[in-house]
């Protein structure tokens, strides 16, 4: 089986790889840049990202294309007001699937520049001191104390985006 992620980030790649062996065994996954609109996503451009990452790398060469956008969503009742998800999605050159990580809330002061219009992963990056943080452990990493890594958010949605495909007899596909 051949994978294209929507990105040049190892981390999203190595997630991708990782959510296609569990499920279909051995896989090959390369990542492609594409441009997407937002350079922060926030709420629907969270989504609207990851769709448009997997279609702009989609070709009839691949089995599926992987759009992996992470952005904040709008949340009540959290502290900052929003919480950070990554959102994969899945798509063979007709349909996509569309899958969610685990949330969490970035600092109060990133969540406030972030919604102003600069990259949390630049902010992080001030935070950490750790240069090029989002495409090595993620932020993610940081914030659990090494509990969690961004490779692991990026299977997770991707995994859940696969759901359908898995089942292609309960989803129709």
């Amino acid at each position: 089986m051949k994978v294209v992620v929507g990105s040049k980030n190892p981390t999203k790649i190595e997630g991708t790889r990782l959510a296609f062996q569990q499920f279909f065994g051995e896989v090959q996954v390369f990542g492609v840049e594409v441009d997407v609109p937002f350079k922060q996503p926030l709420n629907e451009q969270t989504i609207n990202g990851a769709i448009e990452r997997a279609l702009k790398s989609y070709s009839k060469v691949f089995d599926f294309s992987v759009g992996i956008e992470a952005g904040l969503i709008a949340t009540k009742h959290t502290l900052t007001g929003y919480m950070d998800f990554q959102v994969a999605v899945v798509y063979n050159g007709e349909k996509f699937t569309i899958g969610f990580g685990p949330g969490f809330e970035y600092p109060v002061e990133v969540v406030r520049k972030a919604i102003n219009g600069l990259e949390i992963g630049k902010l992080m990056e001030e935070v950490s001191g750790i240069k090029d943080l989002g495409k090595k452990v993620g932020a993610i990493h940081y914030l659990s104390k090494g509990a969690i890594s961004r490779v692991e958010l990026s299977r997770i949605a991707v995994a859940m985006a696969l759901i359908p495909w898995i089942n292609r007899n309960l989803y129709n596909l």
